[in-house]
């Protein structure tokens, strides 16, 4: 009498302490679906894309996961499906992933023309890790188009990849030294005014000349990253406040990467929120002033210290032993009151994804990468910027009719002689 085969168990994981909000917090307005893009110098071969797709989500686990309740928390589990079908973009950026109908996986591959669309849930990984497979996706992909390029590179995951599933949040988590870094509920400003219609995203890329940035930057002695926040807030500050004092500060949200600070290679999710908070006491503050307000409120915040403070906060919610025995649907509601109670705290979010760089075989055929973030409650327009080759591309999401913050940012930027060049998706046409 033959045996049965015993049926392999699929592997299963925790959410990372970031990731614990995204499934309870997202719906079809609020998706928290970010987008990465490659835009190469042909159009998609879409047979091509699949195939590179099979090839290379054969060896990142960390996305061949669907998303379960479990009786205290939300786990990852294996997912044993096909993957989703490769097709061509259909909808905006950032849309709501319908994990039925997308063979349970909370990632998409898409591509239009000549461009290749990453979109992630962000409880599967932060931009970090969503470049990793991006860039893996496009080095695959252009191996199967161009098998020359097998002359003088192997057909398989790039050394020095980490496929790190740790949560690092947990690893380096320490008690908080007693220093207050709770988020506030405080109200901040708010970008109002005509929505495009419902279900809509309205995108602007701006490609900017990245030595003229850095030039601009150094003239007014912050750092480039710096530099950018603090002339959006600018544009906020002339746009909405119209240069008058305000009750309510403007707060823009900065992700800080935090694998540089704690020596961290996690595929998963690994940041910390700081602010730069611009409130306006007096009458008609210079470009300047604003600039120099901004740069310290992002110094003071990006201090070892202060960001393991901000880790810490964060981590001893999840590891509080009167928590954990909490029912998750309890758990659910909580953390949605929390969150709907905190979220007009920020006027927006500008998140850097960093600096991309490919090899040479690859390079050619690559001519700008973009990232774009999907809303959240309260914030109407957001902003990512990324560098490739001599360029630095910002790129603002909203669902806002009234141009007139972005237009202002973009004169900002020309009056300190930078070369903007500016594309959009052409929803206000």
């Amino acid at each position: 009498m033959a045996l049965k085969k015993k049926r392999k168990q699929p592997a299963w994981e925790k959410l990372d302490n970031t990731a614990l909000l995204f499934p309870v917090i997202a719906t079809e307005g609020m998706s928290n679906v970010y987008r990465l893009s490659a835009s190469m110098t042909e159009e998609i071969d879409p047979v091509a894309l699949s195939e590179a797709q099979e090839k290379v989500l054969s060896q990142f686990l960390g996305f061949r996961m669907r998303l379960r309740a479990g009786f205290f928390w939300y786990y990852f589990e294996e997912n044993d499906r096909s993957l989703p079908e490769v097709h061509e973009e259909n909808d905006f950026p950032g849309a709501y992933i319908n994990k039925s109908r997308n063979h349970q996986y909370l990632f998409r591959i898409t591509y239009y023309k000549k461009r290749i669309n990453l979109e992630v849930f962000h409880a599967l990984t932060d931009g970090f890790g969503g470049l990793v497979l991006l860039k893996e996706l496009v080095y695959q992909y252009l191996r199967i188009k161009h098998p020359e390029i097998l002359e003088v590179e192997k057909d398989k995951i790039s050394s020095g990849i980490f496929l790190d599933k740790e949560d690092s949040y947990l690893k380096n988590f320490k008690h908080a030294k007693g220093r207050d870094v709770a988020y506030k509920s405080k109200k901040a400003i708010t970008l109002k005014g005509e929505k495009l219609p419902k279900g809509q995203l309205g995108v602007v890329h701006g490609l900017l000349p990245f030595a003229q940035l850095k030039a601009a930057s150094k003239a007014h002695g912050i750092t480039l990253n710096q530099y950018l926040v603090g002339t959006f807030v600018y544009a906020i500050y002339r746009e909405v406040l119209k240069g008058d004092p305000s009750d309510i500060p403007i707060n823009c949200c900065v992700p800080v990467d935090l694998r540089s600070y704690y020596d961290s290679h996690t595929m998963k999710n690994f940041f910390a929120m700081v602010s730069a908070i611009f409130k306006p006491e007096k009458d008609e503050y210079s470009y300047e002033e604003v600039l120099a307000i901004v740069a310290e409120s992002l110094k003071s915040q990006t201090t070892p210290e202060h960001l393991n403070d901000i880790l810490s906060y964060n981590v001893s919610n999840e590891t509080n032993k009167f928590l954990r025995p909490i029912p998750l649907f309890i758990k659910n509601i909580a953390i949605k009151q929390v969150y709907d109670a905190t979220a007009y705290g920020t006027t927006s979010t500008v998140t850097n994804v960093g600096r991309i760089e490919l090899r040479e075989p690859y390079r050619p055929y690559v001519e700008n990468f973009y990232a774009m973030l999907s809303m959240s409650k309260g914030q109407n327009i957001k902003g990512a910027v990324l560098s490739y080759n001599d360029k630095m591309i910002i790129t603002f999401t909203t669902i806002l009719s009234d141009l007139s913050v972005l237009r202002r940012f973009f004169k900002c930027l020309t009056a300190d002689g930078i070369e903007c060049a500016i594309e959009t998706n052409g929803v206000w046409d």
